[in-house]
């Protein structure tokens, strides 16, 4: 009889990419794809030329286990306007920020151990606390209060067995972020339970209407960032990303668990990183301004639709909208979407508090974008007999 892990068989693959496998057999390549959050744009030209070069070149090795060095230097650069002494010390390139989420899990989880995590959430936090032993803690981020938790909800939630809290801002799935007043009362919640921080702030470059309020930096350095090239540099397909923290211990433990995973990141692909920092640091801000529109486009349309409500998100690609079909619940409609010719998500696939939601990313373009409202409206008005 073959046997599995109790860790294995509590694991389900995640809504989003059961929607997007069954979209092919459903609606076929004409379906409109608002499903997976992957932006549409290719790396900078010069990362590309830079990663082809590097292999040429011969660098197709082993790197140090932490990245490197120079890479990790120019990182470490990117943050000096929030902690100025940061240096190479401070950052470990990831094989993605998946990989980075993972390794900091099994760097601060042990069997018992809890951590808060946001819902609606990324569909890896609470699978990776179980598969470290542990246990998810969720905090609601509701429609209500603009997806940003109560400090009351925290505080009805920690215990003695939390170690850590997990802050997402700009958040997927709900696009929600952040202001500096509402980031102190965060971290200091996080500060009074002595609870590690852990920020995943991998839309920090797709932010709208106002700069990024980051974690780091913020008056507290038990703090650890999980960042990704994949959504600021189109580099999805690559696979890298870093954590970084001002703690050397944490720093120490997360590389040491980084070489058990992976070993180390891809040797060429480092150079190329490295190149689009240096020599294209205004691409990230070039995609945004053109997610901006799309923001705005798909905003528009699902605010004018009777019985849809959405927040206009200031970061990320996503938006996050009440779709309110009596009798209907948030998988069924998205099923019923998908039968329409819209791949979506339901907001349950992000957890339970999804309930009632639909994601939508605007990796598209905007005729697309366009199209796909013109389904979403006429799917809804049929299901609502409009």
């Amino acid at each position: 009889m073959v046997r599995f892990s109790e860790r294995a068989n509590s694991i389900r693959p995640t809504g989003v990419r059961r929607m997007f496998d069954m979209a092919f057999d459903m609606a076929g390549d004409d379906a409109v794809q608002f499903g997976l959050g992957e932006p549409d744009f290719q790396p900078p030209s010069i990362a590309i030329e830079a990663f082809t070069r590097a292999m040429n070149e011969g660098k197709n090795k082993y790197t140090t286990t932490a990245g490197l060095p120079a890479l990790r230097q120019k990182i470490a650069e990117t943050w000096h306007h929030r902690i100025p002494d940061l240096d190479e010390s401070n950052v470990c390139v990831t094989m993605s920020g998946t990989n980075g989420l993972l390794d900091i899990f099994l760097a601060l989880v042990g069997p018992g151990d809890n951590v808060l995590i946001p819902e609606p959430y990324f569909p890896l936090y609470p699978p990776d606390v179980v598969i470290c032993g542990g246990d998810p803690n969720l905090y609601p981020c509701t429609f209500e209060n603009g997806f940003v938790p109560t400090i009351d909800d925290l505080e009805s939630r920690v215990d003695d067995n939390t170690v850590a809290i997990l802050y997402n801002f700009p958040s997927n799935p709900t696009g929600g972020n952040v202001t500096e007043a509402e980031r102190d009362e965060l971290v200091a919640f996080a500060s009074d339970h002595d609870l590690w921080l852990i920020t995943d702030e991998v839309y920090d470059r797709i932010v709208y209407d106002g700069p990024h309020v980051s974690f780091l930096g913020a008056g507290y350095d038990k703090v650890i960032m999980v960042q990704s090239f994949s959504k600021t540099f189109a580099m999805t397909g690559w696979r890298i990303g870093y954590i970084l923290s001002p703690d050397m211990d944490a720093m120490a433990q997360l590389t040491k668990m980084q070489y058990y995973v992976t070993a180390c990141s891809n040797d060429a692909m480092q150079y190329a990183v490295l190149e689009a920092l240096e020599r294209a640091p205004e691409y990230p801000e070039e995609m945004c301004a053109e997610f901006k529109a799309r923001r705005d486009l798909i905003c528009e349309r699902l605010n004018a639709m009777p019985g849809v409500s959405c927040h206009v998100p200031t970061g990320a690609f996503y938006v996050f909208p009440k779709v309110d079909v009596p009798g209907m619940n948030s998988e069924e409609i998205a099923m019923a979407l998908l039968e329409g010719g819209v791949l979506c998500s339901p907001g349950t696939s992000f957890g339970a508090t999804g309930e009632g939601h639909l994601r939508f990313a605007y990796t598209i373009g905007r005729e697309d974008i366009a199209r796909g409202m013109d389904r979403v409206e006429a799917v809804l008005a049929g299901l609502r007999g409009d």
